[in-house]
């Protein structure tokens, strides 16, 4: 369900219209350190909303989407604090 507001991002009010949406798939980015840590990163989608009669280069509708970002550590033992 679509809802209307009024929201200020630092640059003045702005009308937006809220967004309902479900996830296509979550993957993680994986990155292998000098130092033989793995580090996984995915952002996680919390809240879309359409800026009313804005639009890209392209015509498209511009977007104003909310994350937040779970990582994964994975160090070699050498690394690991010692029990």
């Amino acid at each position: 369900m679509e809802r209307k507001k009024t929201v200020n991002f630092g640059q003045g009010p702005m009308q937006v219209t809220e967004v309902g949406f479900r996830t296509g798939g979550e993957y993680w980015n994986e990155y292998l350190a000098d130092d033989g840590t793995v580090i996984r990163v995915k952002v996680v989608v919390t809240d879309v909303m359409r800026l009313d009669g804005q639009y890209d280069a392209e015509g498209n509708p511009g977007y104003i989407v909310k994350s937040t970002t779970v990582t994964s550590v994975s160090a070699p033992d050498e690394l690991r604090r010692p029990d």
